[in-house]
């Protein structure tokens, strides 16, 4: 307890700095000083401040000093205080930062073997964003204008956004619909002009019934596959009893779905090729845009 304590209590840029610490020295397995002056822009002897701080104030037994490779190696005894080790943690960090972490030295390794497919979000221009932001954490109703499919000429709309959303293809705002008297979701790529910021909203995020119900989507095997290729699937999803729980919201849900590339409206005519379902479809259907 005293050590979570301690740990909470870390400046957010050392505590920076003890993450890629901790990243480098497990998954690289040498830190030098280098990483951390090639990072932050300090010096050698600020980095070497920082691992032995490191060192001697929270993880006394994580890391030893291995003379023939001239950097800090883990131990065996290594209990990451500052990050995640698990490989998907790892892998999320090398997509978050595939720009920069080239040019990071113990990163720059991975990164010689790794390629991220970067899909390019969206245009959303910062004089709509900036409104949006302000109105999503003052509560407040907003003016903008607003094209779709069904009505491709701009129409003005009077919104109370409550929160921004990615969907891991475009960004859209979760907000209620003066119009439509309903909470909805409004690309942010289709709004118009400079939205206009008005007065406080009655209609806040507290008041939308679907993006406050948890949801939980069952991600199954497709029933259809043999049980050899089911326990591919589940191992593939790290399945428990060939069930992957995904919980949500139920705002959410239709956008869960995509993102596992399931069409409830359609059926792969081969199982190979479908692969995974969802196994509470009909519990899902309130949610579902049809």
């Amino acid at each position: 307890m005293k050590r979570e304590q301690s740990i909470a209590q870390v400046r957010w840029d050392l505590a920076l700095r003890y993450r890629l610490i901790e990243t480098v020295a497990w998954w690289e397995g040498r830190l030098t000083t280098h990483h951390l002056m090639q990072s932050f822009g300090i010096s050698r002897q600020q980095a070497s401040k920082d691992i032995n701080t490191y060192i001697s104030e929270h993880a006394p037994k994580n890391l030893t000093y291995d003379r023939q490779l001239k950097g800090y190696v883990p131990s065996r005894q290594f209990c990451p205080l500052f990050i995640d080790d698990s490989a998907s943690a790892y892998l999320h960090l090398l997509n978050q930062n595939h720009e920069r972490a080239p040019h990071i030295e113990g990163l720059a390794l991975a990164y010689a073997h790794t390629e991220v497919l970067q899909v390019p979000d969206r245009s959303v221009r910062p004089e709509v964003l900036r409104p949006l932001l302000k109105a999503c954490h003052d509560g407040l109703r907003l003016e903008t204008e607003y094209v779709s499919f069904a009505n491709p000429t701009p129409e003005v709309r009077l919104i109370a956004p409550h929160t921004l959303v990615y969907t891991g293809m475009r960004w859209h705002v979760r907000a209620y619909c003066e119009k439509n008297w309903e909470y909805r979701d409004f690309v942010l790529s289709r709004l118009r002009g400079e939205p206009e910021l008005l007065d406080k909203s009655e209609n806040g995020r507290e008041k939308d019934g679907d993006w406050n119900t948890e949801v939980t989507v069952l991600i199954a095997p497709d029933p259809r596959l043999g049980p050899a290729q089911k326990a591919i699937i589940e191992t593939d999803f790290g399945m428990c009893d060939g069930r992957l729980p995904v919980a949500t919201r139920g705002a959410l849900v239709q956008y869960v779905l995509q993102r596992f590339q399931i069409d409830p409206d359609k059926v792969q005519a081969k199982a190979a090729a479908q692969q995974i379902v969802a196994a509470n479809l009909e519990e899902l259907e309130r949610w579902l845009y049809r």
